[in-house]
């Protein structure tokens, strides 16, 4: 039995949003009588971590505890709009929306708390769920007295509307040139691959993916989706196969249990490299993190592949039989 060692290498960029633009999101943000926050949103959280971030987002610019922020996505009919969980947007157009509502939702609670405290509004600051004065923070009042004194004494409603989204793209109709694509991200993978010769079988043995995220406004979660984007694209590359005999239907797989996709049993070593290049137009300079972590450990794997054994696989997944029929000098297909 011979195995055989390699690594390779691939690189990848991606965009923030729906290509061509025209993707918009909305937020609403207010706060209670006793200082808590709601955040009305129309993007869905799908296990991303996007209500998080949300609510971190909201915390910020509020200057309340996150454990003060509830996050909330009613339907889609009462809902604020939002165009969807995909594109790798949420984080960056409603994290944009998000801030602009909370933005505008403290105005408020300054208007009011600069009444309380004698000073005009543009002189105060929200921290540490207290309504402070800049020059002299030893001036200042809890959240919860302002919010109080809005709703009860002052008939206000602490509240604020945010949208954020990509203007639709235009095209020149002589040159046929725009700009569909906005907030430019990076990445790298670099795969160590084992191949059995006699077998066919590829086995990778560690995974280091980095990426570009702008800014990790939640490093746990930016490293959640580089591991699970790695899985992902480890799958591509080695086992999802959904034509077996393309062009023809045979054996082709009609569920899960037919369909192969990585376990964690089938995982490597991963090491996920957080990469932060600010944005210009991001939250606090945040990318989209969402599908680029999945793009670019299959050709890093092929690349490997090639580097330990010297022959090319040109049609993914590189199953045993198409690396086999490689290393005989046949396509990949019989």
């Amino acid at each position: 039995m011979a195995k055989k060692r390699g690594v390779g290498i691939a690189a990848v960029w991606y965009s923030t949003g729906m290509s061509g633009g025209g993707d918009p999101s909305q937020v609403v943000v207010k706060m209670k009588p006793d200082g808590s926050v709601d955040v009305l949103i129309g993007s869905v959280d799908i296990g991303q971590g996007a209500r998080t971030i949300v609510r971190q987002i909201a915390a910020q610019e509020l200057g309340v505890p996150i454990e003060r922020v509830n996050v909330t996505t009613v339907d889609s009919d009462t809902s604020p709009l939002d165009t969807g969980t995909f594109a790798s947007r949420v984080t960056h157009q409603t994290g944009n929306a998000t801030m602009l509502a909370a933005r505008e939702a403290r105005q408020v609670l300054f208007e009011v708390a600069g009444e309380q405290l004698g000073v005009a509004p543009d002189k105060l600051a929200a921290e540490n769920d207290q309504i402070v004065v800049r020059d002299f923070p030893e001036q200042a009042i809890p959240i919860a007295d302002v919010a109080g004194k809005a709703t009860w004494v002052d008939r206000k409603i602490i509240a604020g509307r945010g949208a954020y989204g990509w203007p639709v793209a235009e095209v020149d109709p002589e040159t046929g040139q725009g700009e569909p694509l906005h907030n430019m991200a990076y990445g790298a993978t670099v795969a160590e691959v084992e191949v059995d010769t006699e077998t066919g079988e590829v086995k990778v043995l560690k995974l280091v993916s980095a990426y570009d995220c702008g800014k990790a406004i939640n490093p746990l979660l930016v490293e959640g989706q580089i591991d699970g984007g790695a899985a992902g694209g480890l799958g591509s590359a080695l086992m999802e196969e959904l034509h077996p005999y393309y062009p023809t239907l045979d054996n082709y797989p009609t569920g899960f249990f037919s369909y192969m996709i990585p376990t964690a049993k089938d995982l490597p070593e991963l090491d996920a490299v957080i990469v932060e290049m600010g944005s210009r137009t991001g939250p606090y300079g945040a990318k989209g993190i969402g599908e680029m972590t999945a793009n670019s450990q299959a050709p890093a794997i092929i690349n490997a592949i090639h580097n330990a054994i010297g022959v090319w696989i040109t049609d993914l997944p590189a199953t045993s039989e198409k690396v086999l029929r490689a290393l005989e000098g046949q396509p990949p297909r019989g």
